[in-house]
């Protein structure tokens, strides 16, 4: 007698492959600030701090990109997804890709001049203080123009 497969589970650290898995498993990074290094083999080929702006699946043309403001996970970018978990019981998440890996973290928490906890991700903050803000009103709108006249019907034609 042959039953259904039983769901794998999994207790603070794994590796998963499924789509709609690694998209849970991300779901906590949306709106966060994280770091992140890329690495190529066992070259470190970039790292930085930035905000996940969003989590995507099920759409092959949205591209997944990381820089220092904003980050783009698209979970088809990705054979796999590895986590472990932390010390401090926060996840490190490890993207997966042939001999590429991503691995992000929660951004640390540092120490500010007066001893205060803050995040690493303070460095991201814009002063707008300098700037101002500009409504352009629109145009008036433009009154809609007279239908053409239509052709008379042939019998009405005048000869």
């Amino acid at each position: 007698m042959s039953s259904a497969p039983v769901a794998k589970f999994f207790v603070n650290q794994g590796v998963v492959s499924s789509r709609t898995d690694m998209q849970n498993l991300l779901r906590p990074l949306l709106k966060q600030t994280v770091s992140y290094r890329y690495h190529r083999g066992r070259e470190l080929v970039a790292h930085g701090t930035g905000w996940v702006e969003r989590i995507v699946v099920d759409d092959p043309e949205t591209s997944t990109y990381f820089t220092p403001i904003s980050i783009s996970l698209n979970v088809d970018s990705f054979e796999h997804l590895e986590f472990d978990t932390r010390p401090d019981q926060l996840l490190v998440y490890t993207l997966v890709q042939a001999d590429e890996r991503v691995i992000i973290e929660y951004a640390p928490l540092t120490t500010g001049e007066d001893g205060e906890a803050i995040r690493g991700a303070e460095q991201l903050t814009f002063d707008t203080s300098g700037f101002v803000q500009m409504e352009l009103q629109g145009l008036a709108a433009e009154p809609e123009a007279e239908p053409a006249a239509r052709p008379a019907p042939e019998g009405d034609a005048e000869g």
